[in-house]
């Protein structure tokens, strides 16, 4: 294993590796808490967002010319319009948040720093395009007794706070997608979390 390297990417320059983060996204979420049993033409719906939005973003991890972790980010306004309504619901302008996609890293290069490093990647991108109040992410919420969560799973909600985000209950939407154990897409409960960039 060499040193992971940092590639950033935005605007039309991700689009050849669409397919690659797509297929990252597929091994990686299978995992808890998203349990999510993609293919391709799922993800091809999901990543025309981001190739839509000509200041998307994709922070790629590559282990030689392998990518082996991603991170991925637009302006919350070019999201989709399940994202955008509880912000119009509690008064916040979806022109000003930056909206962070998904983290996916695949297992063996956990632990090194990579996670901080995409919070750190993408807040610099938001605060040079100059014109967003916060960053925000969202993410799943699954029962305490839900049958596939693992004994020793630990929730990234310290981590999250460490980086200076705080879970806005208030900030719901659903998203859909089918678990491992489904036959089709059922919507998952998801709640945003939020950084101010600004005074």
């Amino acid at each position: 294993m060499t040193e992971p390297r940092i590639q950033r990417l935005t605007g039309n320059a991700i689009a050849p590796y669409l397919s690659e983060v797509a297929r990252l996204r597929i091994a990686v979420f299978r995992e808890w808490p998203y349990l999510y049993d993609g293919d391709m033409d799922y993800e091809k719906h999901y990543l025309a967002t981001y190739s839509a939005s000509p200041e998307s973003l994709f922070v790629l991890v590559r282990d030689g010319e392998r990518i082996v972790g991603a991170s991925t980010g637009l302006p919350m306004a070019d999201e989709t319009d399940d994202f955008k309504r509880p912000f119009f619901a509690k008064g916040y302008d979806p022109q000003r948040i930056f909206y962070f996609g998904e983290s996916v890293l695949l297992p063996d290069y956990r632990g090194r720093g990579l996670g901080v490093r995409f919070f750190d990647e993408r807040e610099g991108y938001a605060r040079e395009l100059g014109r967003f109040t916060h960053t925000a992410f969202c993410a799943v919420e699954r029962p305490a007794d839900h049958p596939r969560r693992p004994a020793d799973y630990v929730p990234l909600d310290a981590f999250w706070g460490r980086r200076g985000y705080t879970k806005h209950p208030q900030l719901a939407t659903t998203y859909s997608w089918k678990d491992l154990d489904e036959s089709e897409q059922t919507p998952k409960p998801m709640t945003f979390w939020l950084k101010r960039l600004t005074d």
